[in-house]
């Protein structure tokens, strides 16, 4: 491959044989050096997938992922283009949510153990589903279809909530594209945080680089958030398994060189139901945030005279219908997103957020700094209005076990952060330095011109799955 450095944070993968586009990677000199040949290859094998338009992206916390790179969007006609699982993913709408509490860090500092030990009863974490929101065959249905409109009608969720959730947590499908199996996957799963990388942290608001916007998202200096990372669990993985299985086994399916790349004309048959069933699991994931946000509310409603309020909930394992601007054409686009977070700017964002552009969240590694950004106008010439979705991992799950078991509790004890993990596992996968230097992923963001920086938050506690 010929990959060239066109400016400080820019690179060009020169197109070669079959593919339509060439790929673009946004990252400073010193991160480019951590990306793996693999996941250059993936952006590449993206590029020769039909119907794709401008180019194939890679944000700055590019690493390797199935089928697309995590960190990788791509956008392909609406029309004569086609749509793949790969560039959703296995967690459809894994995202991320901001509470700001409204109370400062002096007055929570005394109960950061008894608080964080109640979060960690109240938002279930781990491979298990305890305590997971009890509802019906039938409530599950309306939360596939409806998402946020039912949890709305179950005073689970405010006006606001739905305003300050991408989509307004509501994404139209019929919910007929969801097999039994992925709800019964499902059912037992809403308002849990699951395993992995995903995780409930308390946080501090450590600097504000923007008082004007921060002020509007109604982030204050010195205030304690919480931010929640979970997806669709059990259901949306069933949902991508079972159309993955269809695919493999359709004649109209588009198969590549790599076979996780494998899709379907988005206007097929199959690419509906699809996009159906993603819509449907995108929804899950709204609402399954959405309950862990009330219960959130619940536990510092009674420690503190407060009513925490949610800043944005948005999702970064996506593939959306769009209007975007290609080649001075107005295109409707199915753009990609895997692991990549929607960043439209003031002027592009729904309300209330049409001044300002949506809160991008980035959150850090376990024990280091998480961001609040806002997309800026270049990026939608740029990435179809997209950035990247958190720090990136640097070495696999694996390695950081066999690196940083026994340290990881010592070093964030040091760092003072108090840690409530399902497992002890969990926390030597998750280990800090596991990932890419968050702080560098938004530096280059920013000099890419993608997004920029409005709050940094330190944490203080973390619930690991």
């Amino acid at each position: 491959m010929n990959v060239r450095r066109i400016d400080d944070y820019t690179y060009i993968v020169d197109k070669e044989e079959g593919m339509n586009v060439p790929g673009i990677v946004y990252s400073s000199e010193e991160l480019f050096k951590s990306i793996d040949d693999g996941s250059l290859r993936q952006v590449i094998n993206v590029a020769k997938l039909p119907g794709i338009v401008k180019a194939s992206y890679a944000m700055p916390d590019i690493h390797l992922g199935y089928g697309f790179p995590i960190g990788g969007v791509a956008a392909f006609d609406a029309n004569s283009g086609i749509i793949s699982p790969g560039g959703v993913g296995y967690d459809i709408n894994c995202g991320v949510a901001l509470v700001s509490t409204g109370i400062k860090f002096e007055e929570f500092k005394p109960k950061v153990r008894e608080v964080t030990d109640d979060l960690f009863n109240e938002v279930p974490s781990g491979l298990t589903s305890r305590k997971g929101l009890k509802v019906s065959s039938s409530d599950l249905n309306e939360i596939l279809r409806s998402g946020l409109k039912w949890a709305y009608e179950h005073d689970l969720a405010t006006r606001e909530d739905m305003d300050h959730t991408e989509d307004g947590g509501s994404i139209e499908n019929t919910g007929n594209n969801v097999s039994k199996a992925a709800q019964q996957r499902g059912i037992s799963q809403i308002g849990t945080l699951g395993a992995g990388n995903h995780f409930l942290e308390v946080q501090r608001v450590s600097q504000i680089f923007d008082n004007e916007t921060a002020k509007k998202f109604g982030i204050e200096m010195d205030e304690v958030t919480v931010m929640v990372h979970t997806g669709s669990r059990g259901l949306g993985h069933q949902v991508a398994t079972d159309y993955i299985r269809m695919l493999r086994e359709s004649d109209y399916a588009i198969k590549t060189s790599d076979p996780e790349l494998i899709s379907v004309p988005a206007e097929s048959v199959l690419g509906e139901k699809y996009l159906d069933a993603m819509r449907s699991a995108a929804n899950f994931a709204f609402v399954n945030r959405q309950i862990a946000i009330h219960r959130i509310r619940e536990v510092f409603e009674k420690h503190f005279d407060a009513r925490p309020r949610l800043v944005y909930s948005l999702a970064h394992n996506i593939a959306k219908e769009e209007l975007h601007m290609v080649d001075g054409e107005r295109m409707k686009l199915i753009v990609h997103r895997k692991g990549a977070t929607r960043a439209f700017p003031a002027g592009k964002a729904s309300p209330p957020f049409e001044d300002t552009g949506h809160p991008v969240l980035i959150p850090g590694s376990m024990g280091t700094a998480s961001y609040v950004l806002v997309g800026l106008p270049d990026n939608l010439e740029k990435s179809f209005g997209t950035t990247c979705h958190g720090s990136g991992r640097v070495l696999s799950r694996n390695q950081a076990v066999k690196k940083y078991a026994g340290i990881v509790e010592k070093e964030l004890e040091q760092r003072n952060v108090y840690a409530r993990p399902a497992t002890k596992h969990v926390l030597y996968e998750e280990a800090p330095e596991s990932y890419k230097n968050v702080d560098d992923v938004v530096d280059a963001v920013y000099g890419a011109r993608l997004a920029k920086p409005v709050v940094k938050m330190i944490p203080i506690s973390v619930v690991k799955g």
